[in-house]
C-alpha cells in the first residue's frame, strides 16, 4: 500500500514540474540588431492566452503609433497594445487557434507559440497554414 501511494505522488510531482505555463513577461528581439526592443506580458483569461506590449526599449518608439493598423487599432499606441488574442492550450506545451497582430505592418495573421523550454517561447505567424510563415522566438523576463 505504502509503495502505491508513493508512486502515485512521485507522479503527481512529476506532472506538476513537466507543466510548464506561458504566462508571464518575454523579451521580444529586434530582428535585425538581436537586441531586445520590447517586452510582452502574456496573460490568461478566460481559459485562453493574450499578450501584449508593456515596455519597448527605445524610447523614440515608446510613443509609436500603430499606423499601419486598421480599424480600432489605427492610430493607437503601439505600447500598451494587445499582440496575441485567444489562443487555447492544445497540447502541453502549444497554443494555438487565436490570431496576432504585428503593429509595425497593421498585419494580423494566425498564430501558435510552443514552449521549447522552460525559458524559451516559439512564435508561429502565418496566412493560411503554418508551413509559409515566420518564427520568432521570445525568452523570459528573467
Amino acid at each position: 500500500m505504502k509503495t502505491k501511494i508513493t508512486t502515485i505522488l512521485i507522479l503527481l510531482i512529476t506532472v506538476f514540474m513537466n507543466a510548464q505555463t506561458v504566462v508571464g513577461k518575454w523579451n521580444s528581439r529586434d530582428e535585425k540588431t538581436g537586441e531586445i526592443d520590447s517586452v510582452v506580458e502574456i496573460y490568461e483569461k478566460n481559459e485562453k492566452v493574450f499578450a501584449k506590449i508593456i515596455d519597448i526599449t527605445d524610447p523614440k518608439k515608446k510613443v509609436a503609433l500603430c499606423t499601419l493598423c486598421t480599424g480600432s487599432k489605427k492610430d493607437k499606441p503601439a505600447l500598451g497594445m494587445h499582440i496575441l488574442y485567444k489562443l487555447e492550450q492544445k497540447s502541453n506545451n502549444k497554443w494555438s487557434g487565436g490570431y496576432g497582430l504585428d503593429p509595425r505592418k497593421g498585419n494580423y495573421f494566425n498564430v501558435y507559440i510552443k514552449l521549447v523550454k522552460p525559458n524559451k517561447l516559439k512564435v508561429r505567424g502565418y496566412a493560411g497554414i503554418p508551413l509559409f510563415g515566420k518564427t520568432i522566438y521570445w525568452e523570459r523576463v528573467q
